[in-house]
């Protein structure tokens, strides 16, 4: 379902089910050892998820050990995501060479609870919303937002190392196109030359679920001749 709002570039694997059998590398297993059946549920399907990501793009399955915040670490010229809710987990995994960063979310396609918007939004982004809802129903919009706003945060730290709150970039949604934009209220990296200052992404609302995903292209390397000179392009 996610390949869906992923470029080529990105390969995904996502499931409705944990698959039986599916197991986890020592180094895996050890964090999650005292964690309740459902942490460990989501954990291991998620990984699972990983290793036929690794399998389809040709490098060999490799443990996914959470960073100090919890991100994923990809085997090294690789960047990825992982995403899991009740029902759903999935995870995207492409070369560095061809992806600098990719952030993915699923939420149920239910409202959010009394107060969390308010917790993770800005006074603009929920006039938005009420609008949305107004004018376009069947889809939990502050949800989506919230969704949104989780795919930035993991598109971003691996381009920083740094926390990003919910307050910290504005969500605009397109609800005709299936796309969002964000524009960063901090100051973002320096990325292929420029100074990020946000960025688009694209969502859609199926089975049950709201999901997003945002995906930064790495530049493609001028073709050279083979005297080194760059090649014309006719």
């Amino acid at each position: 379902m996610i390949e869906s709002i992923l470029p080529g570039a990105v390969t995904a694997v996502d499931t409705f089910v944990d698959p039986p059998g599916a197991d986890l590398f020592p180094e895996e297993e050890a964090v999650v050892r005292k964690a309740v059946d459902k942490r460990r549920r989501e954990f291991t399907t998620a990984r699972w998820c990983a290793r036929q990501a690794m399998r389809r793009i040709g490098i060999a399955p490799a443990p996914v050990l959470p960073g100090t915040r919890g991100e994923p670490q990809w085997p090294f010229g690789m960047v990825g995501s992982i995403t899991h809710c009740a029902g759903y987990r999935a995870a995207v995994l492409a070369e560095q060479e061809k992806v600098t960063t990719v952030g993915i979310d699923a939420e149920p396609n239910d409202a959010l609870a009394n107060g969390v918007l308010e917790a993770v939004s800005l006074a603009e982004e929920r006039d938005r919303i009420a609008v949305l809802l107004r004018d376009h129903p069947g889809v939990a919009w502050d949800r989506l937002l919230f969704s949104a706003k989780e795919s930035v945060y993991k598109a971003w730290f691996p381009l920083t190392a740094r926390w990003l709150d919910f307050e910290d970039a504005n969500i605009v949604i397109d609800p005709l196109n299936g796309t969002f934009t964000a524009a960063l209220l901090v100051t973002g990296p320096w990325v292929h030359g420029r100074r990020l200052s946000g960025f688009s992404g694209r969502w859609l609302a199926q089975q049950g679920l709201v999901v997003t995903a945002i995906t930064v292209l790495a530049p493609v390397a001028p073709k050279t001749r083979p005297n080194g000179r760059l090649a014309a392009h006719r």
